[in-house]
Order: structure tokens, then sequence, then C-alpha cells
């Protein structure tokens, strides 16, 4: 019959092979950079805007630091995502430091709809250079972090004398941290333990003590508080460290965690 820790490896060793494969090679001081967007409703049947690129800059006074997000390219009609809706763009992973700027770069195809009728929308400056929005977010390695786009349709759309649309975007940026982080340094680094922050019954994150060092990074952690296990190698005895908290934009380090015999 298993006793705890018995339970707590078979589950452990099956969690930690799928969470190998999706995390190994992450380095511990990057962060995850997700960039959403929303809209104030608009007096509009729909706003299509055609989103061909999305880059973070982390130097505000060169072009030389911009990347590129993984993006879902294509039209979005603005109007979907009205009343507390958004949807992703795009996501990116990021090294620690401070995000300057973000540039949403749009193609040709964005229009306008009213009565019935559809209406192409110019937008010039936009589709050769990017519409450059002021962020200035510090990143922390191993947290998640959310850049809401609000898209302001209403104020973004002027009607020339001629009778045509021009889109000139009215953006506000919206800076959130989605999760936070654990850390700390196993010893002796020979005990190598699997490492993981469970809610209740939940096991909401996992990582490995690093074979060298020693240190350990759980990241993208919700808000909570947790009880940290350590499923160590044969001959150490399991552990765990209960009352945890993370919080939201931030790292809680435990310090050293000493693995008994």
């Amino acid at each position: 019959m298993f006793n705890t820790y018995s339970r707590i490896s078979v589950y452990a060793l099956f969690t930690a092979l799928i969470f190998f494969i999706v995390s190994c090679g992450n380095d511990p001081k990057t962060a995850i950079l997700q960039v959403r967007l929303t809209d104030a409703p608009g007096d509009y049947e729909e706003v299509n805007i055609d989103i061909q690129d999305v880059q973070v800059n982390f130097d505000a006074t060169s072009n030389s630091g911009w990347k590129s997000l993984t993006v879902r390219k294509g039209v979005y009609n603005l109007l979907n995502f009205t009343n507390g809706l958004d949807t992703l763009l795009g996501d990116i992973e990021l090294p620690e430091g401070t995000v300057s700027q973000i540039r949403l770069v749009l193609g040709s195809n964005n229009t306008i709809k009213i009565a019935g009728a559809s209406f192409p929308l110019s937008t010039p400056s936009a589709q050769q250079s990017g519409l450059k929005i002021q962020i200035k977010t510090e990143l922390k390695g191993g947290v998640v972090y959310k850049i809401l786009l609000d898209f302001d349709a209403a104020k973004s759309i002027l009607k020339t004398g001629a009778g045509d649309y021009k889109l000139k975007p009215v953006i506000r940026s919206i800076v959130e941290a989605e999760s936070g982080a654990i850390k700390g340094t196993i010893t002796p680094i020979e005990a190598s333990p699997a490492v993981y922050a469970i809610n209740g019954k939940d096991t909401l994150a996992t990582s490995f003590a690093d074979q060298t060092s020693g240190k350990f990074l759980l990241q993208g952690v919700p808000a909570g508080t947790y009880t940290v296990s350590f499923v160590p190698a044969t001959g150490y005895i399991p552990s765990s460290k209960s009352g945890v908290a993370v919080t939201l934009g931030a790292v809680n380090d435990l310090g050293t965690i000493v693995i008994a015999q």
C-alpha cells in the first residue's frame, strides 16, 4: 500500500515528464509576455483591423531592440471584443528587463461597416512603420505578464469632408502580471528533487532542481498559498514546505532547502 509520498512520487513522475517536454531549455531568467486586444464600444456594425505584426522594444532610444511576437495575423473585428472580452494576439518569451514600447503593425485590409455598407479605412502611418505605444514595464523571470491593448474604435475613426474614413488609432495599454513564481536552492545538489507547487489536490506548477547549481524555479504560478513538495532521488527523504504565498508579479525566494537522507 502506497504511503503519501509514494503516491506523490508516482504522480510526480508522470507530471514531471510532461513538464520537462514542455519547458526544458527555458531560461529561469525569462518571462512570458502576452498581448491581448479589447475595444470600447462604438456606433458601428463592424470595425475590421488587419493586424500583421506585434513587436516589443527593450530600448526606447533606438530601433535595434524590437522583437516580433508569435502573432495570429489576420483581420479582427474590434466590436467582437467589447464589454470585458478580449483576444490573444500573440506572445513571446523575453529576458528579465524593461520593455519600453510596443508596436502594432497593420496591413491594408482595414474596413468599417455602417448601415450594411463597408468602407475602407485609410491607415498610412501604421502601415509604413507601425503604431508605437509606450508601456515601460519591468519583467521578472518566471512571471507571466499580459498587455491589454484597449482600442477605442469610436475615437479612432475619422470621417473626412470627402466622405472617406481614416483610422487614427487611439489605444490605451494596460499591463498586468498574470502570475508569480517560487524559487530556491536545493542542498545537497545530489538530491536532485522534482519540485511541485500544490494547492489542495491540484499540482499547479512543476520543476526540477538544476543538477549543477541546485536552483529551482516554479514559473507561472497563480496567486495563492501553496504547499511546495520536494520528491528527491533514491536515498533522500521527501519533504514539503506549507504556507508558501505567491503574489502577482513577485518571486517568492524560499532560500536554501536542505534535503535529508
